[in-house]
């Protein structure tokens, strides 16, 4: 299955990072979805979990990544990033498909 999403190295390395400090189980992977909310109308949301019946797994390098069915919709050509920059560091998506995005960049519009 062709993965929805991309993860950069640098995302791949930060998530594994957290991983180990964190001391997670194997069946932990990285959760994306969308919510409703924030400037633009939607927000992404990370977190660690388990997968559900119904989710789409995908690994990259180690790292299991998990996707609802209605998140799917949104996400499909996202790339998630970490940056350590200027701005301070964290995660980072970059979506294609956004026609808009808050100045924070933490919420979007399709």
């Amino acid at each position: 299955m062709e993965s929805i999403v991309n993860l950069t190295p640098k995302a791949i390395e930060e998530v594994k990072r957290i991983f180990q400090a964190e001391n997670t189980s194997q069946e932990t992977g990285l959760r994306l979805a969308v919510i409703g909310g924030g400037c633009s109308g939607l927000s992404y949301k990370m977190d660690f979990d388990q997968a559900k019946e119904k989710d789409k797994v995908f690994e990259f390098d180690g790292v299991k990544v998990f996707i609802d069915l209605k998140s799917s919709i949104y996400l499909k050509g996202v790339s998630l990033d970490f940056e350590d920059g200027l701005k301070g560091k964290g995660f980072v998506f970059k979506n294609p498909n956004a026609t808009n995005t808050c100045g924070c960049g933490e919420s979007f519009s399709v």
